[in-house]
């Protein structure tokens, strides 16, 4: 299975910054063309620029998926597509465009509410500026919004618009415990249509991982996570793993087919993972309800405007600020001043030291505040200037 990325909010969050980056690409994750995932678990979504979506290969497993609409193969292959037409009703495929990339990028979400609640990992929303869903079970295509997200758990919630009567997703009252069967549900390769899905057994619980992207030097340790031998590919990111009952035990979210990762456990041969669903539930609840926190990003997101260049300071303190690689057209970064080549050193008098604290630096912010930066130019010089955030993708 695969989560394609298309990252295009109806009115997505801006992300702080907009990084000069590849998209992150992995089994479960995602599959793209223009990006590559270098030592970590893949978590990203299927990405491409234009034309039609190139789909990585996953590794081998005790079953494979082959696209849209295909069931595991070899044994209980009919049991597994009776699973997996109970669930498919209640996803969704989320297609994402990343404008300020020049890419598309698709996932997968599950439904919760019938009124287009949607739950999904935020890196297959993560930079998007526009956003549309395709409900699997009635086949129409709405616009979202994105009402929150923590990059920190990589969960998500979305809000269809002018959606009603749609099909839920039945949730697993208990938990899973190892060796249970499991069948993991979704966009692999971004094909959309209907899911694929991919059996195999639970091999550990509780397990961590650090997935890293070579394209930003940005690294996610995830932690608690379900671990499966499951074939789940890019595009299944934000999809379904399922009980034999076909009732959602945790949301796919990472996959080791073609990537090295760093995990916490001993297995080996293929691992895949996903967010136990009652953790994701319970935090899709806390964003439902506004409650912002450190990690927690409620609404629309403040957007400077600046591609870093992470290579230049290591997503550290090489440079002794953010090296910027480009600035957005018409963005308060341009308004500025700002121009490739310069780093940018302060926010609001606050040292930053590269671009993940830059980043960090502007998380507190929201559209319309305004903020002071400072900067040096490629000349030596240094220089100040106070501007106003405009509204930006989801980080």
């Amino acid at each position: 299975m695969t989560d394609t990325g298309f990252e295009p909010y109806d009115t997505p969050p801006p992300p702080p910054v907009a990084r000069k980056r590849r998209l992150r690409t992995g089994a479960l994750a995602g599959t793209a063309a223009a990006v590559a995932l270098a030592a970590g678990l893949g978590l990203g979504h299927v990405a491409w620029t234009t034309g039609s979506p190139s789909v990585a290969a996953s590794g081998a497993s005790s079953s494979t998926s082959t696209g849209s609409g295909s069931t595991s193969t070899g044994s209980g292959s009919t049991e597994v597509s009776s699973i997996a037409a109970k669930v498919d009703p209640g996803l969704v495929d989320i297609n994402t465009t990343l404008g300020y990339a020049g890419e598309q990028a698709a996932g997968t979400g599950i439904v919760l509410t019938s009124s287009g609640e949607i739950l999904t990992n935020n890196h297959v929303i993560d930079g998007a500026t526009a956003i549309s869903v395709t409900d699997v079970g009635n086949g129409k295509t709405y616009s979202a919004a994105v009402v929150g997200y923590d990059t920190t758990k990589d969960v998500a919630v979305l809000q269809l618009h002018d959606a009603s009567g749609l099909q839920t997703a039945s949730i697993a009252t208990s938990t899973v415990s190892v060796g249970e069967t499991v069948v993991g549900i979704g966009n692999a390769g971004g094909t959309g249509g209907t899911p694929s899905a991919a059996a195999g057994t639970v091999t550990a619980l509780g397990q961590s991982i650090t997935a890293s992207d070579a394209g930003d030097g940005s690294a996610e340790q995830l932690a608690g996570l379900i671990e499966t031998n499951a074939d789940i590919q890019a595009g299944d990111s934000g999809g379904s793993l399922v009980n034999s009952a076909g009732q959602v035990v945790g949301m796919d979210t990472a996959a080791s087919a073609g990537f090295s990762f760093q995990s916490d456990g001993q297995s080996s041969g293929y691992q895949a993972y996903a967010i136990p669903i009652d953790e994701a539930i319970t935090l899709a609840k806390e964003i439902e309800a506004g409650s912002s926190s450190s990690t927690v990003h409620i609404g629309t997101t403040a957007f400077l405007g600046v591609e870093l260049d992470a290579a230049a300071d290591g997503y550290g303190n090489v440079s002794g600020g953010a090296t910027v690689a480009g600035v957005i057209t018409g963005s308060p970064a341009q308004e500025a001043g700002l121009a490739a080549g310069d780093v940018i050193t302060s926010v609001d008098g606050n040292a930053v030291d590269g671009a993940q604290a830059l980043t960090s630096a502007l998380e507190p912010y929201k559209p319309g505040d305004t903020i002071t930066i400072g900067w040096t130019d490629a000349s030596g010089v240094t220089h100040t200037a106070t501007v106003a955030l405009s509204s930006g993708p989801p980080q």
